[in-house]
C-alpha cells in the first residue's frame, strides 16, 4: 500500500498536462459511480466543482479535495504547487457562481475567499484531512486561495 505522501509527490512531480488528463478521466468515472470510484484522494473526499470559464464563458468541471464544514464546504486553490494557480480557482474569483456534485446530489453554491483567522484554521483543517496541502504550499511562490462554498 502506498504512503499518506505517494500521491501527493506524484501530483507534484507531475507535469500540469497529466493532472488535467487525469481530472478528466476522473470526472465521468465520479458521475457514474456517484462518487463511489475515483471519489477521494489519500481518503480524503472529492467533489466536482463546476465553474463558468473566464475566458470561454463555457461550464468547466474538475475534481477538488473538500472538507465538509457543516452546510458550507472548503476547497483549496493548491494545482499541487505549480506555479499558477487551477483554472477552477482562477474562474471562482471571476465568477463566484458555481455548481458542486457530492456524490449524486448537485448543490449550487456560491464561492468567497476564506482571509485571516478563518483561512487559518480551515487550513489546519485541511491539512489534517490531506497533509499534502502543506506540501504544495512549500513548492510555490504564489498565495494559494482557500475558498468557501456556500450553498445559494
Amino acid at each position: 500500500m502506498p504512503s499518506d505522501r505517494f500521491y501527493t509527490r506524484l501530483s507534484m512531480a507531475a507535469p500540469a498536462w497529466a493532472l488535467r488528463w487525469v481530472g478528466r478521466l476522473n470526472v465521468p468515472v465520479y458521475r457514474a459511480t456517484g462518487g463511489r470510484l475515483l471519489g477521494s484522494l489519500d481518503g480524503a473526499p472529492l467533489l466536482l466543482l463546476t465553474t463558468t470559464g473566464r475566458r470561454s464563458g463555457q461550464r468547466r468541471t474538475a475534481p477538488v479535495v473538500y472538507l465538509a464544514d457543516g452546510e458550507r464546504m472548503v476547497v483549496i486553490g493548491s494545482n499541487a504547487g505549480n506555479a499558477h494557480a487551477p483554472a477552477w480557482a482562477l474562474n471562482l474569483e471571476a465568477d463566484p457562481e458555481a455548481e458542486v456534485e457530492v456524490g449524486r446530489r448537485r448543490i449550487a453554491v456560491r464561492a468567497r475567499i476564506a482571509a485571516g483567522a478563518e483561512r487559518e484554521e480551515l487550513w489546519a483543517r485541511m491539512t489534517a484531512q490531506y497533509a499534502g496541502f502543506d506540501d504544495y504550499a512549500a513548492a510555490t511562490a504564489r498565495d494559494i486561495r482557500l475558498f468557501v462554498l456556500e450553498p445559494r
